[in-house]
């Protein structure tokens, strides 16, 4: 009983850590903006390390989004926030965007991770930006901290879409099915 208490307080506590790593927290809007563009920059950045050939991909793709995510599995229910921002590479705007994941399934743990998602057609940019949102399932293996670690990056192709995911940090074992909605920030656009 003891041991089982101490493994729900712990991720009690991840889920509180990593609830204020999704969070944009306090500040102006100018500086939460450019926290936002700096986590874009550093994703992208990652992601060409990882995958060259991504490089090609968003400049010729109509557009492109950066989010983290923070999320959390206990036993059978997960939960996740999260922010971003979607680039339009056609008109150069871009709209901040926040996320919100929920899920069922089998799975324990906690991770912080970024997701790059890009559009090959205008229509799919326009359509996730007004209504963005998606559902589906999602299995993983995470145990990183600090650099340090493995993780399974994933990749995904949806239609117009490819998404990519990269753990920042976190532990993790899950097979869950779950959904992710995606809306426009009002207070930062």
């Amino acid at each position: 009983m003891c041991e089982q208490f101490r493994l729900f307080s712990g991720l009690l506590a991840g889920l509180l850590l990593l609830t204020g790593c999704a969070s944009m927290g306090d500040g102006t809007v100018t500086e939460k903006r450019q926290a936002i563009l700096d986590m874009q920059q550093d994703t992208i950045e990652r992601l060409y390390r990882e995958k060259p050939d991504t490089q090609a991909q968003v400049t010729n793709a109509a557009g492109y989004a950066t989010f983290s995510n923070a999320n959390i599995n206990l036993l059978v229910v997960a939960a996740g926030t999260g922010y971003g921002v979607v680039n339009n590479n056609a008109t150069g705007e871009k709209t901040f965007m926040n996320m919100a994941e929920g899920g069922v399934g089998l799975g324990i743990g906690a991770k912080d991770y970024r997701i790059v998602i890009i559009f090959h057609s205008q229509h799919a940019l326009t359509h996730f930006v007004e209504n963005g949102w998606t559902a589906g399932g999602n299995a993983d293996a995470t145990a990183k901290a600090n650099k340090r670690g493995v993780s399974a990056s994933k990749e995904a192709y949806l239609g117009g879409v490819t998404v990519y995911t990269m753990t920042d940090s976190g532990i993790a074992l899950q097979a869950m099915v779950k959904g992710t909605k995606f809306w426009v920030d009002n207070e930062l656009n």
